[in-house]
């Protein structure tokens, strides 16, 4: 992450809340395909430990990465029937992203966005930044860099 993108807000306004080890995250609406039910997920041999295999959607094969494992934080085993699949768009790709829970929609504007906290600046840093939301704060997410797809992605049909 470089100076300009730090104290630049995210252009997105709206923002869908979604929960990882009882901590709020969001994703830009406009990135946001749909919500799924957790479930019929194939594992992938040798894939990364935060993938945790691919899904079938609508004809389309979806690789569905672990929210609470990819961004370091601890995983709840337990079954959750509020645990859902948020289904990410960049340029064309999807990428799940299994979540505890989800949760409201943000309304964000500039002026309340702040670079993240105490976090050593980093290109691939998923977190873009935080704004105040019920009492505390939610971090903003970046997909592409969340999703691990390269910058110049070209569309997939």
């Amino acid at each position: 992450m470089n100076e300009d993108r730090a104290s630049a807000p995210p252009a997105e306004r709206g923002w869908l809340i979604f929960h990882l080890a009882g901590q709020p995250y969001a994703a830009p609406l406009t990135q946001v395909s749909e919500v799924v039910r957790d479930g019929d997920i194939t594992p992938v041999p040798g894939a990364a430990a935060d993938l945790l295999g691919i899904r079938q959607l609508r004809g389309r094969i979806v690789p569905v990465l672990d929210g609470c494992r990819r961004l370091g934080l601890p995983v709840d085993a337990g079954e959750s029937a509020r645990r859902r699949i948020v289904v990410l768009s960049h340029q064309g790709h999807l990428v799940g992203l299994r979540v505890d829970a989800v949760g409201d929609l943000l309304d964000v504007s500039g002026e309340v966005v702040a670079a993240p906290p105490g976090r050593v600046v980093r290109e691939d840093d998923p977190v873009e930044g935080v704004a105040p939301c019920a009492g505390g704060f939610v971090a903003l997410l970046d997909v592409r860099r969340l999703c691990r797809l390269p910058e110049g992605l070209e569309a997939v049909a």
